[in-house]
């Protein structure tokens, strides 16, 4: 009897961990999968521990053994050792290894859970302003004020390109345009909308914060619009921005959408900028909007050197009060000084606890630029295990999803972020496999598109710091407000605005690639999130490009309809939001790997390459049956997409199927018995064994 090492998995997912996400002082089952009668042991080794696990349950190909591991607060370390006959191996989270490796062990946080609504929640995520205008009486009108040394302006058509100076244009997207639009969200498919920043700001992207205690009034409600021009640069804007009626207006706007979303069984999170805020808010008033107004008594840090604001902030020349320290190196983001304010500090968290608490009640908060809080980590973890208890006491369910790049391990213990968005373990892996194209469109790599050994390698690598409460809730992103949009990067050109015409970002596009990218997002652990826009066939290069409006008339309706199939093909397989993940084959240009459950099974196979691949791979390991047929749900090519129904045949445990060029396929294992196979696909049958 030979070792069948391919038979050997386990992972942290409910097929392997009761209860998945156990309590502190309780006891968890941990399980490992081996072949049939094929190993003589199973030992866990937990903490510094060895302890044989006995054989718990079986099936007609695995032997499933056990072992109830009693939890205290700390967490739990663990990897498996396998012995059969003569040979013996290691087991971790990165698979079957020769040695024993503890940075490799798969890790139990006692405690730790996330919301169950977030595991893998189809998310949407907003760019208010180019969304949809649903109230042009709150626009932001030409030369309404400076910004930038630039005087505003509003685009003069929905439709305009997006210019080099996007931050200082307008083209009227507001709150009201999402509740306008929640037909047709709810009609796609969306759990979950993300709205980047909302709080009252001068530019458009609205990450320099001005007031974090209201919704802008240009996004939200003028009530009161005093019609003043310039004068000063700043008279018309001050009004409307700093005028009580327009802020609790603006306010009850938001509480009115986040209550139009739950109506429909929809999400709301919002985006926190914390480690900094606008030059222009009232701490620091460079601009002296607040000085010059009638609405503050307590001057700003750079009007006054004598404000209490001053400690919200560090100089490096405090004579000066230019020299404060901002985010590399842009004078509109000055860098808050959380060491030096008690004031400042829980001022922060009272804003993260007001908006997920009556009467706004959002469900979250995604953060910005996380590890950018506090002037060294020791401050930061400290501020985020705050922010956690602050949040979830105000609202339990609350998510904490942290913008990170670089390993996040230390925040993912339990006690910070709940997740993070999947740039390393996701977005990058993908575009590179896909397009050879770097996120942000600034480099092109021949030799990575279709590497899948570079593939595999990247996503391991960014997914070592995750638990499997962290995986689940992942925010998975093809394109975003700061990268390239996918669907340009699918023509290789390697450009941004300020060198190259917009309309290259357009040129010789494949859709082909993008489905092929969407049914990865659709079936990968995690949250998919869709950047507007994106399923609508928008393009565009880096920011500010991949910001420009939503198309609404010019859809691209066929790619639309595509996302509302995958959308629902994630959704109605719940092994592709809590299931195991398994690599079945990587070869170059062509990848497949199961997401299953013990009851059901998908299969996804990709070829990104230019010619017809004929695939011949074991499916056994899946736990899919080795005479069966397996169900086609979905297949993409260069021609479209197609959700006919059709079966493989699998013999021996082995699939083959042939895949056109830039095309994959999407197959669902229904436990159907072979008597009853029907509409057989022509493709060759494999009549080796299974092993």
């Amino acid at each position: 009897m030979s070792f069948h090492k391919k038979a050997l998995y386990t992972d942290m997912t409910q097929n392997y961990l009761t209860p998945v996400e156990p309590m502190s002082h309780t006891r968890v089952k941990v399980r490992f999968r081996t072949g049939r009668g094929n190993v003589d042991r199973v030992t866990i080794c937990y903490n510094g521990q060895k302890a044989i696990m006995r054989k718990d349950s079986f099936d007609d190909m695995f032997d499933y053994y056990a072992y109830h591991i009693r939890l205290t607060d700390e967490p739990i370390y663990y990897h498996f050792e396998v012995e059969a006959e003569d040979e013996s191996c290691y087991y971790n989270r990165l698979g079957i290894s020769k040695s024993e490796e503890a940075r490799y062990d798969f890790i139990l946080v006692p405690g730790f859970a996330t919301p169950d609504w977030a595991k893998g929640a189809v998310v949407y995520q907003i760019y208010v302003d180019r969304f949809y205008n649903g109230d042009s009486s709150n626009d932001v009108v030409n030369d309404e004020y400076f910004y930038q040394g630039r005087p505003v302006k509003h685009a003069g058509h929905w439709n305009d390109p997006v210019s080099r100076t996007d931050e200082g244009t307008f083209y009227g997207g507001d709150l009201q345009g999402i509740i306008d639009k929640m037909d047709y969200l709810e009609g796609l498919g969306v759990e979950v909308l993300y709205l980047n920043p909302i709080f009252v700001s001068p530019s458009s992207h609205k990450y320099d914060i001005q007031d974090y205690s209201h919704i802008d009034p240009h996004f939200g409600k003028i009530v009161n619009r005093e019609e003043c021009g310039l004068k000063d640069g700043y008279e018309q804007y001050r009004g409307i921005t700093t005028d009580r009626e327009n802020l609790e207006a603006s306010d009850r706007l938001f509480a009115r959408l986040v209550e139009e979303a739950h109506k429909r069984g929809m999400k709301v999170i919002l985006d926190g900028v914390f480690y900094c805020c606008g030059s222009w808010h009232r701490f620091m008033d460079k601009e002296g909007i607040y000085a010059n107004g009638d609405t503050c008594s307590i001057k700003g840090a750079y009007q006054d050197s004598n404000s209490p604001y001053r400690e919200y902030f560090q100089y490096k020349n405090p004579q000066d009060a230019n020299s404060y320290e901002n985010w590399w190196g842009y004078e509109a983001y000055a860098k808050f000084n959380y060491e030096n304010s008690r004031k400042l500090y829980e001022y922060i968290l009272s804003v993260a606890v007001k908006w997920v608490s009556k009467p706004f009640c959002a469900d979250g908060w995604r953060v910005d630029v996380a590890a950018s809080v506090g002037n060294n980590r020791e401050w930061n973890h400290h501020f985020w295990q705050d922010f956690r208890k602050a949040v979830k006491a105000a609202n339990p369910e609350a998510l904490i999803i942290a913008e990170h790049y670089g390993p996040a391990k230390s925040w993912l213990m339990g006690g910070e972020w709940d997740s993070v968005m999947n740039c390393e373990a996701f977005m990058e892996p993908v575009s590179w496999f896909l397009t050879g194209m770097e996120r942000h469109a600034n480099q092109y790599r021949r030799e990575w598109l279709g590497n899948s050994d570079i593939f595999w390698t990247s996503v391991e690598t960014g997914n070592m710091g995750f638990t499997n409460q962290c995986a689940v809730t992942a925010m998975n992103e093809l394109s975003n407000h700061d990268n390239a949009r996918f669907l340009t990067r699918t023509n290789h050109t390697v450009g941004r605005i300020e060198n190259t015409p917009g309309q290259k970002a357009e040129l010789e596009v494949s859709k082909a690639v993008l489905r092929e990218a969407v049914i990865m997002q659709m079936t990968w652990p995690g949250s998919p999130v869709i950047y507007y826009g994106d399923e609508a066939g928008v393009c565009g290069f880096t920011d500010p490009d991949s910001r420009r409006t939503y198309p609404w008339g010019h859809e691209d309706k066929e790619l639309i309809g595509f996302y509302r199939a995958m959308i629902r093909i994630h959704k109605q397989n719940p092994e592709l939001k809590t299931g195991s993940i398994l690599v079945l084959y990587a070869q170059p240009y062509v990848t497949a790997y199961a997401r299953f459950t013990q009851k059901e099974q998908i299969i996804v196979i990709v070829n990104c390459g230019e010619s017809i691949k004929d695939i011949s791979m074991p499916v056994w390991q899946a736990g899919i049956p080795v005479e069966t047929t397996m169900e086609r749900i979905m297949v993409t090519t260069r021609d479209g997409y197609n959700t006919e129904s059709a079966e493989l045949p699998v013999h021996r445990g082995k699939l083959k199927v042939s895949l056109l060029p830039q095309s994959g396929i999407v197959l669902k294992h229904r436990n159907k018995k072979l008597a009853k196979q029907r509409n057989f696909l022509k493709v060759p049958i494999d009549f080796h064994s299974r092993f």
